[in-house]
């Protein structure tokens, strides 16, 4: 079966690729991917044969990845004309922190972490204690020597803060943890599929779970809200922190065959859930409302027409096509991101839960 970044299966060849040509066209107003048409749709045959390829996806993509875009592989919130995708992508962060009221030196579990960046930013800027999972074998190497750079960084005296004690030891604690930063925060990455959260983690485990853009990829969301409220802990304190991708309510079949199906097909995706259907299930595996969804919408679209920009490449196009219809439902499916912002039809919004003192 082929994969959307088969493309990237020797991530070094398909950044050289990428790099040598980015004077793409001569016409700003078009792209070379217009050449090409989008697929039609295809469905997952099985939900675990479409968790193998979201592991695949990132096993091959990642690299590709972090060249592209950096060590957050999220949308970015633009607040300003003047904002970069770097300083959009820590307002994302910050604006989750906010809606959450996340008390620094917290326990976190960041579901989903890709190559560490939240999970860093999380212990270096707040002094948090954060496990970070990943399906990804690869991510989990690649944010293993990211960390490691970082922590140098700061043993050396030029991250832009003073180093700590604790942020110069290198090595992992006996719990496997890095320290990273100024204020006593940790880091840990462990390869496991969210869906097995249960055999991993015990009850009450961490004051946080953190999951940004990653749940839309979960076949069995209602398990990850019930696997989530059984790892918080009940004091009051608890919260499930979501950044995530949406369909609008009430579509019509011809929006949803139009601008919803292209970007399943392309992003490894199951149906996409509207923002009530994920309060409801939420609160049906116990846990309480705190921050009712803040659509931002047209404040991230922008991240789309910057990645479109990112792969104008012809020779990235030409090389993804070469490796099967999924590398060309891959890249259109930036071209269907765009679109459904556009017309409404696909959201984004950031919310937050609590899970009530009273239960265990």
């Amino acid at each position: 079966m082929g994969d959307p970044t088969s493309s990237a299966a020797n991530p070094t060849s398909i950044s050289a690729v990428d790099s040598n040509n980015t004077s793409s066209h001569p016409d700003p107003d078009t792209h070379v991917g217009d050449q090409y048409e989008v697929p039609t749709y295809e469905p997952h045959s099985s939900f675990a044969s479409l968790k193998e390829r979201i592991r695949h996806h990132y096993e091959l993509a990642s690299d590709y990845y972090y060249s592209l875009w950096g060590q957050h592989i999220h949308h970015a919130y633009f607040l300003s004309p003047t904002d970069t995708k770097e300083t959009g992508q820590i307002n994302l962060i910050n604006l989750l922190l906010d809606i959450s009221g996340l008390a620094p030196d917290s326990t976190v579990l960041d579901v989903g972490c890709g190559i560490g960046g939240t999970t860093r930013h999380l212990a270096r800027e707040h002094g948090c204690t954060v496990t970070g999972i990943t399906i990804s074998g690869r991510q989990v190497q690649i944010a293993q020597r990211l960390t490691g750079e970082e922590v140098a960084t700061f043993a050396t005296g030029t991250g832009g803060s003073a180093p700590s004690q604790t942020s110069t030891t290198g090595g992992a604690d006996a719990d496997g943890f890095t320290a990273d930063g100024p204020r006593g925060g940790r880091v840990k990455y462990i390869e496991l599929d969210a869906e097995k959260m249960e055999t991993a983690f015990p009850p009450s485990s961490f004051d946080c779970v953190w999951i940004s853009e990653a749940l839309s990829h979960f076949p069995d969301k209602p398990l990850f809200f019930r696997n989530s409220a059984r790892v918080l802990r009940g004091n009051g304190k608890g919260k499930l922190v979501i950044a995530d991708w949406f369909r609008a309510e009430n579509l019509t079949e011809q929006q949803t065959e139009a601008d919803i199906k292209p970007i399943e097909d392309g992003m490894l995706l199951p149906p996409l859930c509207t923002q009530a259907e994920y309060v409801a299930m939420a609160e049906a595996a116990g846990l309480k409302l705190l921050h009712a969804p803040k659509d931002i919408s047209k404040d991230v679209a922008k991240t789309w027409d910057i990645s479109w920009t990112l792969v104008s490449s012809p020779s990235l196009w030409a090389f993804a096509i070469s490796q099967g219809r999924d590398g060309l439902a891959f890249l259109q499916a930036f071209r269907a991101m765009r679109r459904g912002y556009a017309n409404g039809t696909f959201r984004y919004a950031v919310l937050a839960f609590g899970k009530p003192q009273d239960r265990l």
